[in-house]
């Protein structure tokens, strides 16, 4: 009888061990190390965030200072906020510039108010006429016209 007891007890414990091993609670084939988990070095982290603050901050708004009658045209994604002087809406004949401030669509004429931010959906002559001398905070692509 404790023959019997002893071989169901062994039989047991190598099928735990399998199953254990099976999920990688032993470590063996846990991932830390290979393809699915790599080790990762201090140096490599160190390295690739100094990697990142030396790029291009092309993300940024830039301060454009637009003289009195002239138009800034912003290109597909512009972002536009109006900081000084007094501005209108250029549309491109159907559509508007996106006041996301407002929710509303600012078309040809209708003034635009500050700090609202607003938005050039596409590259289609979109923009603002700056009535007086004006700041704009700009992030994408524009032209000065």
């Amino acid at each position: 009888m404790v023959k019997k007891a002893s071989t169901g007890a062994l039989i047991l414990l190598v099928a735990l061990s399998m199953v254990l091993h099976g999920t990688g609670v032993f470590g063996a084939e846990s991932g830390a190390g290979t393809a699915a988990d790599p080790v990762v070095t201090k140096s490599y982290v160190d390295e690739l965030f100094a990697s990142l603050s030396d790029a291009p901050q092309s993300g940024s708004f830039q301060v454009v200072e637009v003289s009195a009658g002239v138009k800034l045209i912003g290109g597909a994604g512009t972002e536009l906020i109006l900081r000084g002087g007094k501005a209108t809406a250029i549309d491109n004949g159907i559509d508007g510039i996106s006041d996301l401030t407002a929710g509303k669509d600012l078309k040809t004429g209708n003034a635009v108010s500050f700090n609202h931010l607003l938005l050039v959906p596409k590259d289609d002559g979109r923009g603002l006429y700056c009535e007086t001398r004006s700041w704009v905070m700009v992030k994408g692509t524009y032209t000065i016209m």
